[in-house]
């Protein structure tokens, strides 16, 4: 008796497709974080034995200054334009032209505030300054990026991958070379900005051999221009919230109680935070299917959501949970002896993630929705939060204070905030059932 074989329609095939795809470029931006998250740990950790908690504070904090002026070179444009590019890929060279001249401009901007703050407020450091100058020049080259956008509108990420690598691994190898020749605090930011150089460089140089298209054919529109900024202004200022919440922190800690205490806290932060690339990693390559799928099925579009949410929230749980009881040894192994206050900080600090996770899940709801200025009042709301609590905890407290700002503050913001918001009474609601192991349909 012969055997009826049932063949796949072009739906099932398409479907079965796009989720290879999905699968396959989130694979390489995970190999990328382990890589980055393997190599980065042990030379990191190098680095920090290496110049002491002083001299890491003071990386630290030239770090953090600099970050909180990311919004202004990037202007929030990174999921308006990866959506634009979803949707309107035939327009591409515009879209990215215009993209790369916007983000261009806010380079050169941010590096002029940033030299222009540090003066101000560190009048007598030197070494901050120029350290910091260093750094906030990388924000000029980061408008490369922008190809960037393209591969992952495209679910193609690993050749963000192969070209980011490239330039990371020599910096790595770069910083390897400094500590065993004892180099200086300064040579230390220098190798920071080349590897963003040779990034840059690095992504043109794969975007031209796959033959996407010519960047000489990319066109500035000032009325494109008009369209992007329009949809990301929320979200530039929403940025800035972010990293005050990341990195105020430390900026704090530097002024009320100095460069060692923000070594310390640095080092229980950079074992906390390693863990979120997992929630930008999943979100970068799911939230193009996001998009689509609003446009098709209302029902097929909060399924994803709740399924994203609900794989977040345990994984943060994962984490969180052991971190807690093993902090205090996963500080002396990594960091030694000189770090050990900063155990109870991680132990504290490491809960963060699981309301950063659920932020990271439900932002491509806010930019599907248009809603966008909604997240940006919980956002700046919670940052404000942050501010008065760090300023409240740090004095008495510390680290474990700081730590414990960024918690309450990160759960105002992503979680309780939208309890009492009737727009996004619906997103609580499935941030609820992220808890349960099962969709309560």
């Amino acid at each position: 008796m012969l055997r009826r074989v049932k063949i796949p329609n072009l739906s099932q095939l398409k479907s079965r497709s796009q989720l290879r795809t999905i699968l396959s470029n989130t694979g390489w931006l995970f190999a990328d974080r382990m890589l980055r998250m393997g190599a980065g740990l042990f030379v990191g950790v190098w680095v920090a034995r290496y110049l002491g908690t002083e001299q890491y504070g003071i990386l630290n904090y030239g770090l953090a200054f600099v970050s909180l002026f990311t919004p202004i070179f990037t202007l929030g444009l990174d999921d308006v334009v990866i959506r634009h590019l979803v949707r309107e890929s035939s327009n591409k060279e515009e879209i990215l032209g215009t993209t790369f001249g916007l983000k261009l401009i806010g380079g050169i901007v941010s590096v002029l505030l940033v030299v222009g703050s540090i003066l101000f407020l560190e009048t007598n450091k030197i070494l901050t300054i120029w350290l910091v100058t260093i750094l906030a020049i990388t924000g000029i080259f980061r408008s490369a990026d922008t190809i960037d956008l393209w591969f992952q509108s495209q679910v193609q990420s690993k050749y963000s991958v192969i070209a980011k690598n490239i330039a990371y691994l020599l910096s790595i190898l770069i910083k390897v070379a400094l500590i065993l020749s004892k180099a200086s605090l300064i040579a230390f930011a220098w190798v920071t900005l080349g590897e963003i150089v040779i990034g840059a460089i690095a992504l043109m140089v794969i975007y031209h051999i796959r033959g996407f298209s010519r960047l000489w054919n990319w066109r500035w529109n000032l009325s494109t221009a008009k369209s992007l900024l329009r949809e990301s202004f929320p979200l530039i200022f929403s940025g800035f919230a972010i990293l005050i919440f990341m990195k105020i922190d430390q900026i704090m800690l530097g002024q009320m109680k100095g460069d060692g205490e923000v070594g310390i806290y640095s080092a229980a932060v950079r074992i906390s935070e390693l863990w979120y690339f997992i929630p930008t990693t999943i979100v970068s390559s799911l939230a193009p299917s996001i998009y689509a799928a609003k446009e098709k099925s209302e029902y097929h579009y909060y399924k994803r959501i709740g399924q994203l949410l609900r794989l977040l929230t345990y994984i943060s749980l994962m984490i969180s949970i052991p971190m807690t009881f093993l902090s205090k040894y996963v500080v002396a192994i990594m960091f030694g002896s000189g770090y050990a206050n900063a155990g109870p900080i991680l132990a504290v600090h490491i809960w963060a993630s699981l309301f950063v996770f659920m932020g990271v899940a439900t932002s491509p709801w806010f930019v599907a929705e248009k809603l966008n200025h909604v997240s940006l009042g919980k956002t700046l709301f919670g940052a404000i939060l942050n501010v008065i609590l760090n300023f409240l905890l740090i004095p008495g407290y510390g680290g474990v204070g700081a730590a414990i700002a960024t918690i309450v503050s990160q759960a105002v913001a992503a979680f309780f905030s939208n309890a009492v918001d009737r727009r996004t009474h619906k997103l609580f609601k499935i941030q609820i059932h992220s808890f349960l192991p099962f969709s309560p349909n």
